[in-house]
Parts: structure tokens; sequence; C-alpha cells
């Protein structure tokens, strides 16, 4: 029996995530281009992203059905199942026959032939089980604990479930959980806003359905691709002054309120779509944008082409370290690697491999950076700390250790991305009464984030 290239796709990808802790965007990247229909690109899409954002709900249907632990099964065969399951309980419009059976097809092309049989008895024992399409709540004990079941009906591990409600609430709890499960919104930023008419009219003719972004200006939405839609958005990235980011990420350097002039200091540049940001803003001063791998700084550099900048310059270096620079910086910008909390519904395979035993080494990095990056500022500059994690121990508790270095204080920058944002569009809801900004999926529409500018006090502070 054949498989259609779509599943098979999806098939390799979700085992290459699981096998080789590769992340998804990439694991279906390289599987994309060789997909000739378009609506076998957009199966395996929607199948790889789906389950992994449903792989909690997944194996306890699985569990449920083979009356064993869903992790003691063979790799091949667990996937196999997880893309059977999810084709049947979330995708209405594939024949049960088709989920089944070339979900079956797959464990066999994996020479996993003898588990075939079990496969096929679960699947079909699911596609006749209307339970399997029913509320997932409703599978579970009443009496077990809130945090359990949210994390198995809305497929996150319980102990991030346990933080969330302690921190937000059940209700907020619930809606950031919905919204980690909804595919992310696919924004990008226009960094020339004199090209923004000839780069959206481009974009209408390749055949993109797009609108202008939610909350700042010079942003987009892609709501729909074309045929061959990849090819042309790589063509329309590649011609420059475009690129994919998303809006809460768009924000974080203009917290920098960066002045012609200045002199700016990215410390965790790469990919390098804030580092394109500052330096537009600097527009006669400069940025230097740094990041630990060298592989890296030449994607950014090939980046920064693209775009058209040519007053940024990117440098491979360790942040944690003490830095080479002779001259202070007028601003800093630290987006500290994270957990990426923030980030699920976009990269959903991070829920199912961090765990909290992981915040503490990722807190004593940001810490490291924080002090570097704080020993480059000039008196009156500013810093941004960031973070698209939701976890306090990388964002307030950071801040809470570093704020008295060199007499920093904690200042609003309000004004300053309130002059980016489109008409319409309020400001105040990103900041609490101290200033510090945060974004949350499911109330901006965005990935989450966080973040904090810093300036330095008199001379004279340690």
């Amino acid at each position: 029996m054949s498989v259609s290239p779509g599943r098979a796709a999806a098939y390799e990808a979700l085992c290459r995530v699981e096998r080789d802790a590769a992340f998804a965007t990439d694991a279906l990247d390289a599987r994309l281009d060789s997909l000739e229909k378009r609506a076998d690109a957009a199966l395996a899409t929607e199948l790889t992203m789906g389950v992994l954002r449903w792989q909690g709900l997944l194996d306890f249907l699985v569990s449920r059905y083979t009356k064993r632990a869903a992790a003691s099964l063979d790799l091949e065969v667990l996937v196999a199942l997880r893309l059977g399951l999810y084709q049947l309980r979330f995708l209405s419009r594939v024949p049960a026959a088709a989920a089944v059976n070339e979900s079956v097809e797959l464990v066999k092309r994996a020479r996993k032939r003898s588990a075939a049989g079990l496969a096929n008895a679960v699947l079909r024992r699911a596609a006749k089980d209307a339970r399997t399409r029913g509320p997932a709540e409703a599978l579970l004990p009443p009496d077990s604990p809130l945090a359990e079941r949210l994390g198995i009906a809305l497929s996150h591990p319980t102990w991030l479930v346990e933080r969330w409600l302690a921190r937000f609430g059940e209700p907020a709890t619930r809606a950031l959980l919905e919204a980690n499960n909804r595919p992310a919104r696919m924004t990008a930023a226009i960094l020339v806003p004199e090209s923004e008419t000839e780069i959206c009219a481009g974009l209408t003719k390749a055949g993109f359905d797009w609108a202008p972004g939610r909350w700042l200006t010079g942003a987009i939405e892609l709501r729909k691709m074309p045929r061959g839609g990849m090819a042309q958005l790589r063509k329309a990235l590649d011609a420059g002054g475009i690129i994919l980011q998303d809006e809460a990420s768009q924000m974080i350097p203009m917290l920098a309120g960066v002045g012609p002039g200045q002199r700016a200091l990215d410390l965790c540049a790469a990919p390098g779509g804030k580092a394109a940001r500052l330096a537009q803003q600097a527009g006669q001063g400069m940025v230097v944008a740094a990041d630990l791998h060298p592989h890296r700084v030449r994607q950014m550099r090939e980046l920064l082409k693209r775009a058209g900048v040519t007053n940024a310059h990117p440098v491979a270096l360790d942040g944690t370290r003490p830095l080479p620079f002779a001259a202070p910086f007028d601003r800093v910008l630290v987006d500290a690697p994270c957990s990426g909390t923030g980030t699920l519904a976009r990269n959903p395979e991070i829920r199912w491999r961090l765990n909290k035993d992981q915040l503490p080494a990722l807190a004593e990095k940001q810490k490291a950076l924080l002090r570097q990056g704080l020993g480059q500022l000039a008196r009156g500059g500013r810093l941004v700390y960031s973070t698209c994690s939701l976890e306090p121990e990388e964002n307030e508790q950071v801040l809470e250790e570093i704020a008295k270095y060199r007499g920093a204080c904690v200042v609003s920058a309000e004004p300053d991305l309130r002059r980016h944002l489109r008409v319409g569009a309020e400001s105040e809801g990103f900041f609490d009464a101290a200033g510090i900004f945060r974004s949350l999926p499911g109330r901006d529409g965005t990935d989450g984030f966080f973040a904090a500018a810093v300036e330095l006090g008199p001379p004279g502070a340690r």
C-alpha cells in the first residue's frame, strides 16, 4: 500500500524531532522542498505541528487503547500511532480508513511489522470509539487534580500547568494553553518604511493573502500562501526589506529607544532581525551584532546584507565573558537565550523537552550576559533585557539580582513603543506599574515576551 507524500514527510520529520532532538521547523523544512503539490506540503505541516502540539493528549489516548505506557513503545510505532490518532481526532475531512491504513503502512515501512497488528487494532478501535473525538476532559476522572486534567486535555506538561495556574489563575492559564495549541500567526517586519507599498504590492501580485499587523506600523500578517507559496516567500525574503518576525519580537528593539548617530550593542543578535531594527534606528550610528556561534554569525551577516543594512557589524564572541570593546555603548540589547515558554505555539516541541531543573542554569547564563552588557553601557545609556520566556526565574528574579549593579534601575519604555503602534492600538496593556513589558499569546496574539529597560545611576555607583 502507498503512503501519501504529505504523511510520509510528516512521519520522517516527527521521527527526527524525537530521535535527534531536531527543531520541528528545521525537520519539516528539510522535507517540504521535496513535495511538489501544495496539498501535500499543507498536510505535512498540519500533521507535524499538530502532533507535536497535542502529543500529551495523543500519548494519553495511546496508553488508553494499548493498555501500556506510550513511552514503552518503539519510537517508530509510537509516532505512527500519534499520526493516526491526530487525524482521527482533529481532521474531520480525512477519511478514517486513510488515517488508519497509512499509519499502519508507516509501521511496516519502518521494519516494525511485528507491531503492525497492534497499530491496526488500536487505530481501528479508536476510529469506532466516539470518545476519540469527544471532549478530552470527559475522558479523565473528575476528581483528578486540575493541573493534571488541563495538562492532558490541553496537552502541556503538568509541572508547567501547575506553575501557570499558581501565577495566572485558571481562566488565563486556559487561554494560554489554548493559544499554544493554535498555529502561530505568520508575521513579517518591513524594515524600510519607504518600501512598504512596493513590498506589499509584490506580495499581492504573488498571490499572498496579507493584512496589516495587529499592533505595529510596518508589520504585516501573511494569512494564506499561494501555490508555490514557500518559494515565493523565500524570493520576497531574499529581495530584502522584509523579514519573518513575530510582532512582540519586533517590539523588543523599539524599547531601546535608539537615536540617530548612537552606538548600540546587540549581545545575542542571531538571527539578526532585532539588530536590523536597531541599525535602522541608529541611522548614521553603528551596531555591533554579536553571537556565540560562528555559523549563526554567518547567517546573520547574510540576513543583514539582504535587508540592505550597512551599519551593523556581526561578530562572534561569548557574551558571558569580558567583552573586547574599549568604548561604551549608548544602547545595549540582551535578548537572552531562555527556555522559550512564550513560543510554544511556534515551537511546540519545546514543551516536551524542557524541565524545571533547567531553569537555574539558564538564569545564571542570563545574569552573566546582563553583567557584561551593563559593563559596556555608557552613563545615561539604556540596556534592554528580554526573553521569550514566561518563567519568573528567567525574568523578574534575574532582574532583581542584577538591578543594583552599577546603580541600574528599571524605567518604562512605553513612550518608545507607542511611537511605532498603529492607529487605535494601545501600548499600556503591555506594561505593568513598574514599567516592565510583557506580551502573552492568549491575550495579545503574539509570542510571550518579557522585557525591562534599565538605565544606569549617576557616576560612582558600583
